[in-house]
């Protein structure tokens, strides 16, 4: 069995979002939510990292291009995401609580089907300095 290992791209975008839920009142979602459910929307300098791990290619040496990854990620997420409203112009959101939760679950559901299958695929995004998630656990 030949050695796994993990490759990490960091990426960076700005972006709005509102958290709420259409089917609770607007006092339940300000207490739910507090900040995050202001009406004008408030903003993030999201930290995304892109972690892929695999077997090292014979050939190439390497387990992704990470040159290709930077690609696939400025292609598909950050020209999509950076400088954007989740709520207003991302189309996943139009319906989905633009959570970090989600976010990160969007993110990798973005990208999978760019990577080959033989590949690991996490997605760690921070929404602050102290807050992150990693999608999948």
């Amino acid at each position: 069995m030949r050695n796994k290992i993990a490759v990490y791209r960091k990426e960076h975008f700005n972006a709005a979002h509102r958290l709420n839920n259409d089917s609770l009142s607007k006092e339940e979602n300000t207490l739910l939510f507090g900040k995050c459910n202001y009406a004008n929307y408030h903003g993030h300098n999201y930290e995304l990292i892109v972690k892929v791990t695999g077997e090292i290619d014979e050939k190439t040496g390497y387990v992704i291009d990470t040159k290709i990854l930077s690609e696939l990620i400025k292609k598909f997420v950050l020209n999509r995401f950076d400088h954007r409203n989740l709520n207003l112009d991302v189309e996943e959101f139009k319906n989905l609580n633009p959570t970090a939760e989600n976010i990160a679950i969007v993110i990798f559901n973005i990208l999978r089907p760019l990577i080959s299958n033989n590949l690991e695929l996490k997605v760690i995004l921070y929404e602050t300095e102290r807050n992150y998630v990693e999608y999948p656990a």
